[in-house]
């Protein structure tokens, strides 16, 4: 179930076209359009979930983690380390109202971040 209003809905309904490194029946992984790391990388489920306190699927969860590791593998980061970053609400910087989880890698990444 998608919502229209959602940049990430229309994004998983090829409304808007992003580039897109990895998918499964459950999510989709594309480049972020303003990247804070030479990798950078936006995992999210298919299906319109708000934000991660609105996850009521535990599988489902697992497919993200799942995706975000083997996205870290495929861009040549999961040696070197690599973080995967998710953002709840306003105050903590969530930007898009779509869950959505950051894998950010290819080079040495600070705590804590800015």
């Amino acid at each position: 179930m998608s919502d229209t209003s959602c940049l990430f809905c229309r994004i998983v309904d090829g409304e808007i076209p992003a580039t897109i490194v990895a998918e499964t029946a459950f999510a989709i992984a594309f480049r972020d359009i303003a990247p804070k790391a030479p990798v950078h990388v936006l995992v999210i489920p298919r299906r319109h979930i708000g934000s991660l306190s609105e996850a009521t699927d535990a599988a489902e969860l697992g497919e993200l983690a799942m995706l975000a590791a083997d996205v870290a593998r495929q861009e040549g980061i999961a040696e070197s380390g690599y973080r995967v970053v998710t953002n709840v609400g306003e105050d903590g910087g969530q930007s898009v109202g779509h869950l959505h989880w950051h894998v950010l890698g290819g080079r040495a990444l600070g705590w804590p971040p800015g």
